[in-house]
Order: structure tokens, then C-alpha cells, then sequence
């Protein structure tokens, strides 16, 4: 008996309409986004208009008074840098200054980052009685003038003879309501709850869950807020003039005696600024990176 063999069954046409759409697909996903030369004028004249200010404090920080008056300005850098920064020395107490404002800087970012966060993460993820009427009393309190606070506070400081000491500016900035609020934002969206309840059903205490758990994550938001916190304790000029005297200043307070005289040096002045803003250009510069790598990580994982 003669078994005929069943034709090859035909294996179905790969279309190739679709080829060219994977590879069109998978070079898309692996395509690097280039920018126009309108992006990068843009950008470039943003960063020109940016930085020229700088530049400026460099330039008439480098001349004489007489170059400054000249019309028009020069636009170069001078060779009086070095003598400028020696009157600067001579004018005023910028040396101690500038360990002041680190001490009063360093201190209250340093208190403001813990602080605000601890609050932050008991407002974002503990349960409490009064937790809504709390957030909004310190949310509330970021519509009051500071001003309006002044002459109680210095009340308090008298008290306490803390008059031309460095806690009188120190303490009353330790904690801050933005920087309540800030972190509490921070955490409601980047802080599971399932790490919370893992951590608490492998017997986690909530001082371990903190320093395990929330530091790492919040750490890029910690960054920012003590970036912003040291740039304003360092520029603060309103309550250290009340709060200390010349014996005991910081770099706002110090600045006040440059340039005296019936004409004003602003040559010595513009010195004094630039020295007065080169640590605030470092702090930048060092918590720069952990700000980019968060947001980063964030993306990444989003």
C-alpha cells in the first residue's frame, strides 16, 4: 500500500513590513535627542545673561574707583585684584567675618536639614493625632512677615544676654516652615509606603527606619533644601546687624564698613563682594552634583 506524503506545510510569510519598523523602533529607543542651533542660542544667552554679573563683580573688583567711572566702562579685568582685597582687609574684620558666617551658615543648615526632615517624615507617613491642624499652623506661619517677629525676638535674646553672640542668630534659624513642608512634599511622593510596613514587620524601630531607610532617599532633597538654607543664612543681612555688633560680624555686616569716605570706593566694595560670594559658589559646586544625581535617580527609576 503506497502512503502518499503530505505536502510541506508552508511556514507563513514573515511580513517585512514590520522588519523595518523594529529596527526603526529600536534605533528610536537608542536614539540620542539632539538640539537645534535655536536650543543652543537660547542656552547660550541664558548663560551669558547669568553670568556677566559675576563677571562685572570680577572686573571692578580688579579696577580703581577712577576706571569704574569712565563712560564706557572697560569690560577687562584690571591688575589691581590683590591690592583691592588688602584694603578689604584693612577696612574691615573680613577675615573673622567669614569664620563667623561658615559657623552661623554651617550650623543652621545643618539643624534646618535634620529638623525639617524628621518633621517632614513624621507629617508624611506617622499617624497622629493633630498631624492636619499641626501642618497647617506651620504652613501658616510662612505668611507672617519676619519682620513683625523682630523686636519679641530681641526681647528674648536680651533675656537671655545673647546680644552680639553667635546663638542669637544660630538658634532662631534652626527650623524652618518651608523646610518643614518642603520635606514633607518630598517624602509623600518619593517614600513608599510598603518600605515603611516591610521595615516595621522585621521589628524596625522608627528611629531605624529614619537613618535606614528615609535619609537615603530623601538625601536629594536634603541637598536642596541645604542648599537654600545656606545661601539664605549666608546673605541674611537684617537680623545679624540687630543681633550682633562690629566686634562679633558676619560678611553682611562686615561688607556695611567697605568703601567709607565721602565718595564711595566701589573698587573695595565690589572685593569685599566677591569674597563674599566665592563660598557660596563652593557650596554650590559640592552639592551640585548630589542635586543632578538625585533628580537622575529619581527618572531612572520612575
Amino acid at each position: 500500500m503506497t502512503v502518499l506524503a503530505e505536502p510541506p506545510t508552508k511556514q507563513p510569510a514573515t511580513d517585512k513590513r514590520q522588519l523595518p519598523g523594529r529596527r526603526r523602533r529600536k534605533s528610536g529607543a537608542g536614539r540620542t535627542m539632539k538640539g537645534g542651533k535655536l536650543a543652543y542660542a537660547i542656552l547660550i544667552a541664558a548663560v551669558l545673561v547669568s553670568a556677566f554679573p559675576f563677571y562685572w563683580t570680577i572686573v571692578a573688583a580688579s579696577r580703581s574707583n577712577a576706571d569704574l567711572a569712565k563712560v564706557p566702562p572697560t569690560l577687562l579685568p584690571g591688575p589691581n585684584l590683590i591690592r583691592n582685597f588688602e584694603a578689604v582687609m584693612e577696612e574691615a574684620d573680613i577675615g573673622k567675618a567669614l569664620v563667623n558666617s561658615f559657623i552661623v551658615s554651617g550650623s543652621i543648615t545643618v539643624g534646618t536639614v535634620l529638623c525639617c526632615t524628621l518633621a517632614g517624615f513624621a507629617f508624611a507617613k506617622l499617624r497622629f493625632r493633630g498631624r492636619g491642624a499641626l501642618l497647617a499652623i506651620t504652613v501658616g506661619t510662612m505668611m507672617i512677615p519676619p519682620q513683625l517677629g523682630v523686636i519679641p525676638l530681641f526681647m528674648l535674646i536680651a533675656e537671655l544676654q545673647w546680644v552680639n553672640q553667635l546663638q542669637a542668630v544660630i538658634l532662631p534659624g534652626l527650623v524652618s516652615a518651608f523646610g518643614v513642608f518642603f520635606m514633607r512634599q518630598y517624602l509623600v511622593q518619593s517614600l513608599p509606603d510598603e518600605l515603611i510596613e516591610a521595615a516595621r514587620v522585621d521589628g524596625a524601630s522608627t528611629a531605624r527606619i529614619f537613618w535606614s531607610i528615609v535619609v537615603p532617599i530623601a538625601r536629594p532633597g536634603m541637598a536642596v533644601l541645604g542648599m537654600l538654607t545656606f545661601m539664605a543664612a549666608w546673605n541674611d543681612f537684617f537680623w545679624p546687624i540687630v543681633a550682633l555688633s562690629s566686634q562679633e560680624p558676619t560678611v553682611q555686616v562686615a561688607l556695611r564698613q567697605l568703601g567709607g569716605g565721602y565718595v564711595h570706593d566701589q573698587s573695595v566694595i565690589m572685593a569685599g563682594t566677591l569674597l563674599g560670594t566665592l563660598p557660596v559658589l563652593l557650596v554650590f559646586g559640592l552639592l551640585g552634583r548630589q542635586i543632578v544625581g538625585g533628580i537622575m535617580q529619581g527618572a531612572v527609576k520612575g
